[in-house]
């Protein structure tokens, strides 16, 4: 069973939704929020220099409050949203493409995958399949326009 959102449909799942949205606000605390205390989130192709997992709830907020901080770009959509069936009870596979656009107006569009592990309504556990080699070209391409 696959879901697609389309803009003004109704929510594919609480906590996705408000992932999506602490994404494009660039909230740290509003990501990690959605987080049990001892939570794990895996980066299993982990671009260079990123960590490969944050361990915990505060470690998530520390490493994205990094990460976001020290970024050149900004989401400015979430799109191709899509919602896979999963076996698993409290378990969403969400495929989508952040586009992110930097200070010099540059865009890029990064695909993803997040498989979100989800129990009394707080985060468990996810593995962030991002695009590196597409956050890498659009590092390099910011980068070059500076």
């Amino acid at each position: 069973m696959t879901a697609s959102q389309a803009p003004g449909s109704p929510a594919l799942h609480p906590v996705l939704d408000r992932y999506h949205q602490a994404m494009k606000d660039k909230s740290a605390d509003g990501l990690a929020d959605l987080y049990a205390v001892d939570a794990v989130h895996e980066f299993p192709f982990s671009a260079p220099g990123f960590p490969e997992r944050f361990e915990g709830r505060e470690e998530v907020r520390a490493g994205y409050r990094a990460a976001w901080g020290a970024s050149p770009f900004r989401v400015v959509e979430i799109t191709d949203v899509v919602v896979h069936g999963a076996t698993e009870p409290g378990t969403v596979i969400a495929g989508h493409v952040v586009v992110v656009e930097s200070a010099g107006g540059e865009r890029a569009r990064v695909p993803g995958l997040l498989i979100i592990e989800v129990s009394d309504g707080l985060i468990t556990r996810v593995r962030d399949y991002m695009d590196a080699p597409a956050v890498a070209r659009a590092v390099a391409s910011a980068a070059g326009r500076s």
